[in-house]
Protein backbone atom coordinates (compact mmCIF):
# COMPACT_ATOMS: atom_id res chain seq x y z
CA UNK A 1 0.00 0.00 0.00
CA UNK A 2 2.72 2.88 1.37
CA UNK A 3 5.05 1.68 -2.24
CA UNK A 4 1.53 1.61 -4.12
CA UNK A 5 1.22 5.49 -3.16
CA UNK A 6 4.54 6.49 -2.97
CA UNK A 7 4.65 5.83 -6.60
CA UNK A 8 1.91 8.20 -7.31
CA UNK A 9 4.09 10.48 -5.12
CA UNK A 10 7.29 9.62 -7.41
CA UNK A 11 5.18 10.11 -10.62
CA UNK A 12 4.63 13.83 -9.09
CA UNK A 13 8.53 13.95 -9.19
CA UNK A 14 8.70 13.31 -12.81
CA UNK A 15 6.62 15.89 -13.55
CA UNK A 16 8.78 18.26 -12.02
CA UNK A 17 12.01 16.96 -13.86
CA UNK A 18 10.44 18.21 -16.91
CA UNK A 19 9.81 21.53 -16.42
CA UNK A 20 12.80 22.15 -14.80
CA UNK A 21 12.89 21.95 -11.15
CA UNK A 22 14.14 19.85 -8.31
CA UNK A 23 12.15 16.24 -8.56
CA UNK A 24 10.06 16.32 -5.77
CA UNK A 25 6.34 14.93 -5.65
CA UNK A 26 3.56 14.53 -2.67
CA UNK A 27 0.04 13.46 -2.94
CA UNK A 28 -2.40 13.25 -0.35
CA UNK A 29 -4.80 10.08 0.71
CA UNK A 30 -7.83 10.02 2.33
CA UNK A 31 -9.66 6.54 2.80
CA UNK A 32 -8.08 5.15 0.05
CA UNK A 33 -8.27 7.53 -2.62
CA UNK A 34 -5.70 10.38 -3.71
CA UNK A 35 -7.63 13.76 -2.95
CA UNK A 36 -4.18 15.88 -3.50
CA UNK A 37 -1.49 15.84 -6.09
CA UNK A 38 1.90 18.68 -5.92
CA UNK A 39 5.35 18.59 -7.77
CA UNK A 40 7.66 21.14 -7.15
CA UNK A 41 7.00 24.22 -8.94
CA UNK A 42 9.25 27.11 -7.33
CA UNK A 43 11.02 28.22 -10.38
CA UNK A 44 7.85 27.96 -12.69
CA UNK A 45 5.60 29.95 -10.81
CA UNK A 46 8.43 32.01 -8.61
CA UNK A 47 7.29 30.89 -5.64
CA UNK A 48 9.22 30.19 -2.59
CA UNK A 49 6.44 27.97 -0.75
CA UNK A 50 5.46 26.53 -3.89
CA UNK A 51 6.89 23.04 -2.85
CA UNK A 52 5.36 19.30 -3.75
CA UNK A 53 3.76 19.17 -0.25
CA UNK A 54 1.91 23.09 -0.26
CA UNK A 55 0.58 22.10 -2.98
CA UNK A 56 -0.82 18.61 -2.71
CA UNK A 57 -2.03 20.03 0.24
CA UNK A 58 -3.81 23.08 -0.98
CA UNK A 59 -5.27 21.21 -3.48
CA UNK A 60 -6.77 18.14 -0.63
CA UNK A 61 -8.06 21.06 1.22
CA UNK A 62 -9.66 22.22 -1.58
CA UNK A 63 -11.02 19.28 -2.69
CA UNK A 64 -12.59 18.55 0.85
CA UNK A 65 -13.89 21.59 1.88
CA UNK A 66 -12.06 22.34 4.35
CA UNK A 67 -8.44 22.67 5.99
CA UNK A 68 -8.60 20.22 8.04
CA UNK A 69 -7.26 16.87 6.56
CA UNK A 70 -7.79 14.74 9.83
CA UNK A 71 -7.30 10.92 8.56
CA UNK A 72 -5.47 12.00 5.70
CA UNK A 73 -2.01 11.02 4.95
CA UNK A 74 0.84 13.11 2.63
CA UNK A 75 2.94 10.53 0.82
CA UNK A 76 6.49 12.77 -0.47
CA UNK A 77 9.71 12.07 -2.10
CA UNK A 78 12.27 14.20 0.31
CA UNK A 79 11.78 14.40 3.99
CA UNK A 80 9.65 17.67 4.31
CA UNK A 81 11.34 20.67 5.17
CA UNK A 82 10.46 23.29 8.14
CA UNK A 83 7.65 25.12 5.88
CA UNK A 84 5.98 22.28 4.85
CA UNK A 85 6.43 20.30 8.12
CA UNK A 86 4.41 23.34 9.76
CA UNK A 87 1.99 22.89 7.27
CA UNK A 88 1.16 19.34 7.59
CA UNK A 89 1.14 19.98 10.92
CA UNK A 90 -1.53 22.89 10.51
CA UNK A 91 -3.41 21.00 8.08
CA UNK A 92 -3.87 18.38 10.81
CA UNK A 93 -2.42 15.11 8.85
CA UNK A 94 -2.44 12.40 10.52
CA UNK A 95 0.39 10.29 8.87
CA UNK A 96 3.37 11.14 6.83
CA UNK A 97 5.44 8.52 4.51
CA UNK A 98 8.33 9.78 2.73
CA UNK A 99 10.87 8.42 1.33
CA UNK A 100 14.41 9.97 1.37
CA UNK A 101 15.42 11.77 3.96
CA UNK A 102 17.03 15.53 3.85
CA UNK A 103 20.09 15.70 5.65
CA UNK A 104 20.07 19.40 5.35
CA UNK A 105 16.66 20.68 5.36
CA UNK A 106 14.81 17.77 6.50
CA UNK A 107 12.24 18.69 9.63
CA UNK A 108 11.32 15.30 11.05
CA UNK A 109 14.14 13.57 11.74
CA UNK A 110 17.16 14.96 9.99
CA UNK A 111 17.50 18.13 11.71
CA UNK A 112 14.33 18.34 14.05
CA UNK A 113 11.06 16.62 14.92
CA UNK A 114 8.61 19.12 14.19
CA UNK A 115 5.85 17.10 12.74
CA UNK A 116 5.59 15.24 16.42
CA UNK A 117 6.47 18.10 18.67
CA UNK A 118 4.14 17.82 21.67
CA UNK A 119 5.35 21.42 22.26
CA UNK A 120 2.67 22.03 19.34
CA UNK A 121 -1.60 21.90 19.29
CA UNK A 122 -1.51 19.23 17.05
CA UNK A 123 1.03 16.53 15.83
CA UNK A 124 0.95 14.06 13.50
CA UNK A 125 0.52 10.37 14.72
CA UNK A 126 2.36 7.95 12.68
CA UNK A 127 5.56 9.06 10.35
CA UNK A 128 6.98 6.05 7.87
CA UNK A 129 10.71 7.21 6.80
CA UNK A 130 11.90 5.26 3.83
CA UNK A 131 9.66 4.02 1.36
CA UNK A 132 11.49 3.97 -1.94
CA UNK A 133 14.33 5.67 -0.22
CA UNK A 134 16.80 4.76 -3.27
CA UNK A 135 14.64 5.53 -5.99
CA UNK A 136 14.20 8.76 -4.37
CA UNK A 137 17.18 9.66 -3.33
CA UNK A 138 18.65 8.48 -6.94
CA UNK A 139 15.89 11.22 -8.62
CA UNK A 140 16.97 13.86 -6.75
CA UNK A 141 20.95 12.79 -7.28
CA UNK A 142 20.36 12.18 -11.10
CA UNK A 143 18.72 16.08 -11.01
CA UNK A 144 21.53 17.57 -9.56
CA UNK A 145 24.38 16.11 -11.34
CA UNK A 146 22.86 16.96 -14.37
CA UNK A 147 22.44 20.76 -12.99
CA UNK A 148 26.67 20.95 -12.22
CA UNK A 149 26.90 19.15 -15.85
CA UNK A 150 25.19 22.40 -17.47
Amino acid sequence: MHSTYMQEAIEEAHKARLIDEVPIGAVVVYKGEVIGRGHNQRETLGDPTAHAEMIAIRKAAERVGSWRLTGAALYVTLEPCPMCAGAIVNARISTLVYGAEDPKAGAVSSLMNLVQDKRLNHSVTEVIAGIRQAECAQLLRDFFRQLREK
